[in-house]
Formats: structure tokens, C-alpha cells, sequence
């Protein structure tokens, strides 16, 4: 374990934390060199202060055992010049404060082991670049006044366009301080700084040529043009004196209605009902606050403030050589496209494309994908595999049980258990981890956390989270349940509870009982490549099985299984073998066969998509030990040998069914032609030559 923080400030919060120096003490240190400074404190934002100013001040870095006084306790660090890289954490609501006086050090020494390592090694940027082009779409009234109160508010920071898309009667503003245009058909696509919209003109007057004369609305004889300065359709009957009033300024031009036209964007505000973008996560840069006009206010303001250059991780890694998307136009895989609530993943060739501007960093795509060729980054689970692995170890160390680890969300979710861990405190038994989002957390992060010695793992969402996000973490628990039941560990190891609010989120872990701890902590580090980090969890949690068995049958869809065979109908063409994307299918080398490694098969379907004969199909199935790790022949047979020289080419099977299916075809009536099936690729050629009556010459090399 790398730690990048060596002093330790704790605080009692007036004696309602117990801290236990020694006994942390004993829990973080792994050996002699990694002994940490710790103090204890009673009231650090009071009568401790000047004690923990000069306990900073020779530490490059420091925890500090307390968020809701971190803004006065960093002034206090600054004017002493103390430590320049302090790190906060509630010590006092998530952990430190267990109910009916259980024993909280445990989960204090595991809060602060995760807080003393170093941080993972950062991803690659994607950057984005706004000038505060503001586009404002919507009816008129909303559209104009929006659009005057931000130049009002941000004149000097945004520049505003309107394109209005119905009218109400709204007369245009008295200055054309801003373009103003009409369209209908409107589309947005893109990001922050990048926004392509696209619309067909509505109206027959430019309202960004016009000069608002009222030449035309003086000469209109129907009254069909309106200080909005738009035509009403139903009253125009077609005299066009209009277009001559308006012949010098050519801004009237009843032709062009209709016509396309796209403009970039910076920023986007869409006070259209419904929103022209409707994605569970649309895109930053882009506001559709409804027609609350308080809402539409906070959405103008959220909208001003990105202005300039921003960045943000680059959330994923994608391999597309082992991606079972899909494979010579056969279908297979759509998870990730189906689970993507930004709309950020396409369909791209054979693979898929990420648009990196439009993901925000859920995982989900992780989560779902059965081959690892999606991969989560911020950071992957590995790394948080080792940050549960040290909290744990400092756990036990510090003489706690088997305990329960929560995932969270960064901000929502440790809000909701600061509030919970403030009002009656927080089962003692409870390990927050927190991550960027939980629907990263799958499947193999799970078991591991299983493994490392946890006795349940449960993922804490929200309401406000997709319905793609929750079916997927659900489908991630059903499996592992499926696998944990069948070895006889309990399948209430692994959990989900929904909780925007403190009583319903107690509610709900204590609803969540944890089962008693099935295996003895593992000493593995958890692979960066998903389907061995499955398979590690498996072989250790089916090591110490109360239950032995040598497969477990799972649901449709899993990403484990077999492939099964109609040897009557493979002629062992390998087109499967060409269709896999995880080398589970393997040609048999020298000789006619077909090879199956089950350790590699995800269940895609796209062998048996792409079989001609329709000899595959799957068998959903968790094969436990060291068979699932041997190859094994699924078909074979003899070589098919060249009636002309007897070198074998193809197989038996397969020139067989050849000859019998073209045999009835017109091109093959000469019994010549369908001889020539029979030879290999130099026999016909010298076959073919010889009945045209040529002459060969055969080169010796």
C-alpha cells in the first residue's frame, strides 16, 4: 500500500466519537516503516485549534478526521503555513457514531486506511472548449424574455440567439440586440461547445434580415402579419404585397419556408415541451427546465457559468478485439448501447464507438459488458479492490467482525448516510465505499469484496437513478446469487437498497440483514481484466463451498455457458471460429476439428448467429474447477483428399454435403465439374486447363 498521507488529526467532536489511539494505531501500521502520526483531539474547531496547527506543521500532507468544519480548519492551516495537502473525512457521521454503544473503531480504522492511500494513477482528459454562443429555443414569450434577462445578467459573458418555435403573440423586443429565428423540425445533437442544431424555416420573414419597418404589416391587405413579425398562414391569401413592400430590404421570401438550415452552438437552453433531447442524461451544456420559470432561471444560470475551457476523465477504456458486438453483419451483443443513458455509444463497424464529450462516467456499460472489452477507469476495480482489501485488513485489525460494505455514490449517496449517521448513527457493522457511480459496481467487484472478507455486499442507488442503471445491477445480483446459493454461500450476501432520505435508508439496511461471513479473506489482488477477475473470485469462494458441485445451470443471457453441437449438421467450415470474439471456438490446427475452451465463451450468440448450418447453440452454465480451463474437441472428422493427388483439403462431411446439394444444379450437369469439387485448388486449375486443351507447364520450387 502506497500512503500518501502520514499525519493523522482526529477529533472526538466533543467526546460523541470514541477514538482509540493505540488500537488504531496497531490496525494502520503494516510494518515499522509505516507507522502513522496520529493525534486526538476534543474540539478541533475550538479549544484544540492552536494544538492542531502546530501538530501540522511538519507534514507535507494530512487527514483530518472531520468535513464540517473543514473550511475553518483549513484557514487555520493556512495562517499557520501547515500542511499544504489536507484531506477531510467524516469520521464522526459515517462510522464514527454507532448507536447503542457498539464499538466504532473498526470501522474508523477502515475509514481512515482508505483515506491514507494514494490515489490511483490518473486517466487521460477530454476537454472542452465554450465562447458562450447561447442558442434559446422555444414558443416566443418565454424565448424573447429569457433571452433579454440574459443579456441583462451575462451580456458581457454569453452571446445569445433565439430560435422560436411557435407563436403566442409575443411582439419582438424594441432593439435587435441578438439574431432572432423561426423553425419547426428542430433537432439537437452534440456537447458543450459543440452543439449542432438543425431546423426547417417556419416563416416566410427573416427575422434576423428584417428591419421591423412595418412596411409590411402597413401594405398586408388580410392582416395577416402581426408585430411579431411572422406571417399567419391561415389568413395570408396569397396577394404578396408584402414581398413588395419589403423589395429593398428582401428580408419576406415565401419560397424559402420549409428550407434547412444548421447552426453550431456553444449552449443550448430548450424550452420546448416536450424536451427536444429526452435522455435519462443529457449532455452538458444543454438545459431543458420544463416551463417553471424558476427552473428556467437556474437553468440560465447553471448555463452562464460554462463559459471558457473544462475538462473532465475519460471515464472508460474500450478494446474492440475482443468486443462481441458483432461480427460479418450477424448480431450480438447490445448491451452496452441498451444501458447507456447519455446515448454516448453507437454502433461502429463490427464494434462500437464512445463519444467520450457525452459520456458521464455511470459504468454501467462496464457493468453489462460479458467479454471486460468495455472497461470502467474512474477508477477500475482493481483499484478499488485495493482500497477495499486495505479497509478490511485494518478492519479485523482493529478487532472488528466480518462487516458490511455499502457502495455509494460521491455526493448523493454519502449525503444521505451523513444524515442517517448524524440523527441515530450508522449500523456499526457498516463500511461506506464510496465511487463515482454505483452502477460501475459489478459483478466481479462484488465477489471481491465478498472474498476480502466482507460479509455482504450492498449497493446503495437512488430514485432518481435510471431504470436501465438499477435492472443492471439487479441482473448483476441475481447472478451472483444464482452462483453464491449453489456453492451454499447465503445469496443475502449480496443486496440492493434504495434511499434518498435518512429513515428510509435505515429502513432499508436494517431490512438488509447480513449473513454470517462464508470464507476466510482472501489474498489475491483482484486483475484488471474482468473475466479473470471472475474467475478468481469463483475459484476462491468455490474453494471454501459448503456445497461442491462441478456446474451450476444459469438464466439466459448470462456471460458463462457452453456451446453445444449437432454433429450431423457441422461440416466444420469454421465459420464460428471466425465469429468469436473471445477465442472460445478454435479450428483443430492440422487436422479437421473443432476446439471449445468454456473459460473463454461469454454466451454472445454470434457463433451461432453465423453457423449456415444451424448446428450451435447455447447452454447458459458455470462449469466449477479445472474443466472449465481444459479444451475439449466438439466435433472432428477425416480429411477430405484431393482425388488427383491426394492432398487433404476440407473435410469429408463437408465436399459431401457440397456435391450432394449442387449435383441438381445446371452449372454442375457435367459429371466434370462436379469432379472438380473433389480437387484441391491446384488440381482443378490444372484440370480446367487441360479440358480447353492448354498446355501446363508445372514449375519445380
Amino acid at each position: 500500500m502506497n500512503n500518501a498521507h502520514k499525519a493523522i488529526q482526529l477529533c472526538s467532536c466533543n467526546g460523541t466519537v470514541e477514538i482509540d489511539i493505540r488500537r488504531l494505531g496497531d490496525a494502520l501500521a503494516l510494518d515499522a516503516a509505516d507507522l502513522p502520526v496520529l493525534h486526538a483531539a476534543t474540539q478541533l474547531c475550538g479549544r484544540d485549534a492552536a494544538a492542531f496547527s502546530a501538530a501540522l506543521g511538519g507534514a507535507a500532507d494530512a487527514i483530518v478526521g472531520c468535513t464540517q468544519e473543514a473550511a475553518l480548519l483549513r484557514e487555520v492551516a493556512d495562517e499557520a503555513g501547515a500542511a499544504s495537502g489536507l484531506t477531510f473525512i467524516n469520521l464522526r457521521d459515517i462510522g464514527g457514531r454507532s448507536p447503542r454503544g457498539s464499538d466504532a473503531t473498526p470501522s474508523v480504522a477502515a475509514q481512515l486506511a482508505m483515506a491514507r492511500m494514494a490515489e490511483p494513477a490518473p486517466v487521460p482528459a477530454v476537454n472542452y472548449a465554450s465562447s458562450g454562443q447561447l442558442l434559446i429555443i422555444g414558443p416566443a414569450g418565454a424565448a424573447l424574455g429569457w433571452a433579454q434577462e440574459a443579456q441583462r445578467r451575462y451580456g458581457d459573458s454569453i452571446a445569445v440567439s433565439v430560435l422560436i418555435t411557435g407563436r403566442d403573440g409575443s411582439e419582438l423586443p424594441v432593439r435587435r440586440d441578438w439574431p432572432v429565428m423561426t423553425g419547426r423540425d428542430v433537432t439537437v445533437s452534440g456537447w458543450l461547445g459543440a452543439f449542432d442544431v438543425s431546423w426547417a424555416r417556419a416563416n416566410a420573414i427573416d427575422l434576423d434580415a428584417c428591419v421591423r419597418c412595418n412596411a409590411c404589416i402597413d401594405a398586408c391587405p388580410e392582416g395577416a402579419i402581426g408585430f411579431d413579425y411572422q406571417v399567419d398562414a391561415a389568413r395570408c391569401t396569397g396577394h404578396r404585397a408584402c414581398v413588395n413592400a419589403c423589395a429593398d430590404i428582401g428580408a419576406i421570401d415565401f419560397a424559402a419556408v420549409g428550407s434547412p438550415r444548421s447552426e453550431r452552438y456553444d449552449l443550448v437552453l430548450d424550452l420546448s415541451e416536450p424536451a427536444l433531447i429526452r435522455i435519462p442524461h443529457p449532455p452538458q451544456g444543454y438545459a431543458s427546465p420544463g416551463r417553471d420559470p424558476l427552473e428556467q432561471s437556474l437553468a440560465l444560470q447553471k448555463l452562464a457559468g460554462m463559459v471558457g475551457e473544462f475538462e473532465k476523465p475519460k471515464f472508460f477504456n474500450y478494446k474492440a478485439s475482443i468486443c462481441a458486438h458483432s461480427r460479418n453483419s450477424k448480431q450480438g451483443c447490445n448491451r452496452c448501447i441498451d444501458v447507456c443513458s447519455t446515448s454516448a455509444i453507437r454502433a461502429d463497424g463490427d464494434g462500437v464507438f464512445v463519444e467520450p464529450h457525452l459520456c458521464m462516467g455511470c459504468g454501467a456499460c462496464a457493468t453489462v459488458c460479458p467479454t471486460g472489452a468495455m472497461r470502467y477507469a474512474y477508477p477500475s476495480a482493481s483499484d478499488v479492490a485495493v482500497r477495499i482489501k486495505t479497509a478490511l485488513q485494518a478492519w479485523r485489525a482493529a478487532g472488528g467482525r466480518a462487516p458490511r460494505v455499502v457502495f455509494h455514490t460521491e455526493t448523493q449517496g454519502e449525503e444521505v448516510l451523513a444524515l442517517a449517521g448524524r440523527r441515530r448513527g450508522l449500523p456499526a457493522d457498516l463500511l461506506p465505499v464510496a465511487v463515482h457511480d454505483v452502477a460501475s459496481v459489478g459483478l466481479e467487484l462484488m465477489l471481491a469484496t465478498l472474498c476480502y472478507g466482507a460479509a455482504q455486499c450492498v449497493i446503495l442507488s437512488h430514485d432518481d437513478q435510471p431504470d436501465a442503471y438499477r435492472e443492471a445491477t439487479a441482473g448483476q445480483i441475481a447472478l451472483g446469487r444464482t452462483i453464491l446459493s449453489a456453492l451454499g454461500h447465503p445469496a443475502s450476501a449480496l443486496a440492493a437498497v434504495v434511499g434518498d432520505d435518512a429513515a428510509t435508508l435505515i429502513s432499508a439496511l436494517d431490512a438488509a440483514v447480513a449473513p454470517a461471513q462464508s470464507c476466510p479473506p482472501a489474498s489475491f489482488a483482484l486483475p484488471v481484466e474482468k473475466r479473470g477477475a471472475l474467475e478468481f473470485c469463483i475459484d476462491h469462494l468455490a474453494r471454501h463451498a459448503a456445497q461442491k458441485v462441478e456446474a451450476i445451470a444459469l438464466p439466459a443471457g448470462a456471460p458463462f455457458g457452453a456451446v453445444t453441437i449437432d454433429k450431423a449438421a457441422c461440416t466444420l467450415c469454421m465459420s464460428c471460429v471466425g465469429a468469436c470474439p473471445a477465442s472460445a471456438l478454435m479450428d483443430g490446427g492440422e487436422r479437421p476439428a473443432l476446439r471449445f475452451l468454456e473459460r473463454n465463451c461469454v454466451q454472445c450468440g454470434l457463433c451461432v448467429n453465423t453457423c449456415p448450418e444451424n448446428a450451435l447453440s447455447l447452454e447458459p452454465r458455470l462449469l466449477i474447477g479445472d474443466a472449465v480451463r481444459r479444451e475439449r474437441v466438439l466435433n472432428e472428422t477425416e480429411p477430405f483428399h484431393c482425388i488427383s493427388c491426394g492432398t487433404p483439403f476440407g473435410t469429408k462431411q463437408m465436399i459431401d454435403a457440397m456435391t450432394g446439394r449442387l449435383s441438381a444444379h445446371s452449372m454442375f450437369a457435367s459429371g466434370d465439374a462436379l469432379r472438380r469439387l473433389q480437387m484441391c485448388a491446384d488440381c482443378r486449375v490444372i484440370d480446367m486447363m487441360k479440358a480447353k486443351g492448354g498446355e501446363t507447364t508445372v514449375f519445380d520450387t
